[in-house]
């Protein structure tokens, strides 16, 4: 393993570890593992154990592979963070991605700062190391802001001041919690981006939620698109279930609907339907540009 001489610890959360005056523990490890004084020591990868309140639950293979070739390498230029819970143990405050990828280097040992933490300090120093450096999926950053508010009962305002984030932004990800199982794991998976979901969260029936997911999948639709769909969504459940006022059934408004998603999801342009009377009414499709209304003219063929 390469020494490591001048750690690079920039204005991250290692640099907001350091400690000019290390406890007695802490102090007697590093003269006895560096032989020097300072706040980094040379920890056996042995006596680590994974940071229980780590918010990230995957850590991707192939990148994982290509650290620890880097490590292999170059060494670990980062130390870890750890906190000492006894003589000769030691628990992961950030750094666990690095940890991992130096086992499977061979490593025996890493550079580490080593700090005396209570539990909660643990919590915020793992989420502020990842949500900030790490870059979770979405669903892990909400499931870390639930726990800071759960267990360390910080209300919101607090939150976004320990992580940096305004409110809205943490609202956001917290509503993530609201949406169904499936589309949580499929947000997880990046089988939809963020937009995607705060679209969803626009209507109110989770069953609704679920179709609109299972056509985006099968689809590859845009947010815009969803956005369209969700406000078809929302308009049609504001209508009587039975008649409308100008006595259209319920039978044809829902043909009207389909109608109107599949041409939503054709030509990504709005369109409306407008019902008047029985076996009547109007189809329109809205453009904003020259060129929208020629694509639309090519597409319905009239510039043959």
């Amino acid at each position: 393993m390469s020494t490591v001489k001048k750690p690079a610890l920039g204005r991250g959360l290692s640099a907001l570890l350091q400690d000019n005056n290390p406890d007695p523990i802490t102090k007697e490890h590093t003269i006895r593992t560096t032989g020097a004084t300072g706040s980094i020591s040379n920890i056996l990868l042995s006596q680590i154990e994974a940071n229980p309140f780590q918010p990230r639950t995957e850590f991707e293979k192939q990148a994982l592979s290509e650290l620890s070739d880097s490590i292999q390498l170059h060494g670990i230029i980062q130390p870890i963070t750890v906190r000492k819970v006894a003589p000769d143990k030691y628990q992961i405050i950030s750094g666990e991605r690095r940890v991992r990828a130096s086992i499977l280097a061979g490593l025996k040992e890493v550079p580490a700062y080593v700090r005396i933490a209570k539990d909660q300090d643990m919590l915020e120093m793992a989420i502020i190391e990842n949500v900030q450096r790490e870059n979770l999926n979405p669903m892990e950053v909400a499931l870390s802001y639930r726990r800071l508010i759960d267990e360390c009962s910080l209300k919101q305002e607090e939150l976004g001041e320990r992580v940096g984030k305004d409110r809205t932004t943490i609202n956001n990800y917290l509503r993530l919690l609201k949406l169904p199982t499936e589309i949580q794991v499929g947000l997880r998976d990046g089988k939809l981006s963020m937009g995607h979901a705060r679209a969803l969260l626009a209507v109110t029936d989770p069953n609704e939620q679920l179709r609109l997911y299972e056509d985006l999948l099968r689809d590859n639709l845009s947010v815009r698109s969803i956005e369209s769909l969700v406000k078809q969504v929302n308009e049609s459940e504001s209508k009587p279930n039975k008649k409308t006022s100008n006595g259209v059934d319920a039978e044809y408004l829902a043909l009207f609907d389909k109608l109107q998603k599949h041409l939503t999801i054709q030509y990504q342009l709005p369109v409306n339907i407008k019902t008047k009377a029985v076996g009547k009414g109007e189809v329109v499709i809205k453009f904003n540009t020259e060129s929208e209304f020629e694509r639309l003219m090519n597409l319905l063929g009239g510039n043959e």
